[in-house]
């Protein structure tokens, strides 16, 4: 069982930035996991944005935040980074940080096994 609990979203003007984070409490190792953000606007599915395999040597990214987002880990500190710079009013969503049971990425929600509660990211134009 793995608790995951995100922080930093808020609001910002367009072209801002922020870091979300992502604390994981669990009984296994946090490198046992990869580890991958969600996000979900309102009246939308649930869409992926990126994905960090067990060690950080491999990241993913969805097309639209190419670029613009960085998705990182720190095992030391059992947490998940995303730094999302050049906010765009489109990226307005709650983010989701998501853990899978084994060391190898995925993109779809159905292939993770624990997920946070979400913070809420609101870009203003």
């Amino acid at each position: 069982q793995v608790q995951l609990v995100e922080s930093g979203g808020g609001l910002v003007q367009a072209g801002g930035s922020l870091r979300l984070s992502c604390a994981a409490a669990s009984g296994r190792t946090f490198s046992s996991y990869s580890m991958g953000w969600f996000r979900q606007a309102p009246g939308k599915e649930r869409e992926f944005v990126a994905v960090i395999n067990w060690n950080g040597g491999h990241t993913y990214y969805a097309d639209s935040v190419k670029g613009r987002f960085t998705i990182s880990r720190d095992n030391a500190k059992n947490t998940v980074y995303l730094q999302m710079n050049s906010l765009k009013p489109e990226d307005t969503a709650d983010y989701y940080c998501a853990a899978r049971n084994i060391i190898f990425t995925a993109t779809s929600s159905r292939d993770y096994d624990y997920w946070g509660q979400g913070t809420q990211v609101t870009v203003s134009s």
